[in-house]
C-alpha cells in the first residue's frame, strides 16, 4: 500500500513538472529570430549594427514615450539610407516582448513580434493587428499619427507595443537629426 502511494505521488509530481515545463515553453515563443528580421528589413544586405545611447538629455523624452522609467541605456539598430531597423523590448504584463520595427523615411514600414513570453496577449503577433502601424509617424507630444485598435484581453501587450513603436520612431528621428548636423 505504501509503495503504491509513493508511486502515485511520484507520478503526480512528474506530471506537475511536465505541465509546468510545457507552460514555460509555450510562454516563450520565438516567431522570428532578430537576425532574420534585420536581414529581411534590408533584403539580405545587412548594414553594420550601430548603438544608440540614451543620454541624460534624452532620458526624460524616452521615459515619457514609454510611460515609465525605461531601464535601457543603449539600443541596437541598423541603418541604410532613409531606412532603419530597431529591435526593442518592453514588458507586457510581467514578461518582456521583443519586437522589430522598420522605419523608412520617418514612417513605420512594418513591425513584427519577434519573441513573445507572456501567457496572454499573443494576438499582437497577428498581421491584422500589426498592419495598423504601417505608415504611422510621430506627432506632437509623441503620439502616433494613426489610432491603433486594442485587443480584448491584451491591453497591456498592445500598450507595450504602441510605446515601442513610438520609441522606434523617436529614436529614428534622433539618428536622422544627428546625421544632418554632421
Amino acid at each position: 500500500m505504501k509503495r503504491a502511494m509513493t508511486k502515485m505521488r511520484m507520478t503526480i509530481a512528474c506530471c506537475f513538472v511536465l505541465a509546468l515545463f510545457a507552460v514555460l515553453v509555450i510562454a516563450d515563443e520565438v516567431y522570428q529570430k532578430p537576425a532574420d528580421f534585420v536581414s529581411e528589413a534590408f533584403a539580405g544586405e545587412v548594414p553594420e549594427r550601430q548603438t544608440f545611447w540614451i543620454t541624460r538629455r534624452l532620458r526624460p523624452q524616452v521615459d515619457k514615450i514609454m510611460k515609465h522609467r525605461y531601464p535601457v541605456l543603449k539600443v541596437k539598430y541598423w541603418k541604410k539610407g532613409e531606412r532603419s531597423a530597431w529591435i526593442l523590448e518592453e514588458i507586457g504584463k510581467v514578461k518582456p516582448i521583443t519586437a522589430g520595427f522598420v522605419i523608412d523615411q520617418d514612417k513605420i514600414a512594418y513591425v513584427k513580434v519577434l519573441i513573445y513570453r507572456e501567457s496572454h496577449g499573443w494576438e499582437i503577433k497577428r498581421k491584422s493587428f500589426r498592419k495598423q502601424f504601417k505608415t504611422a509617424t510621430l506627432k506632437e507630444r509623441y503620439r502616433l499619427s494613426r489610432s491603433i485598435d486594442g485587443i480584448t484581453g491584451a491591453t497591456m501587450s498592445v500598450n507595450a507595443f504602441k510605446n515601442m513603436a513610438r520609441l522606434a520612431l523617436f529614436l529614428h528621428g534622433q539618428v536622422v537629426e544627428a546625421e544632418r548636423e554632421e
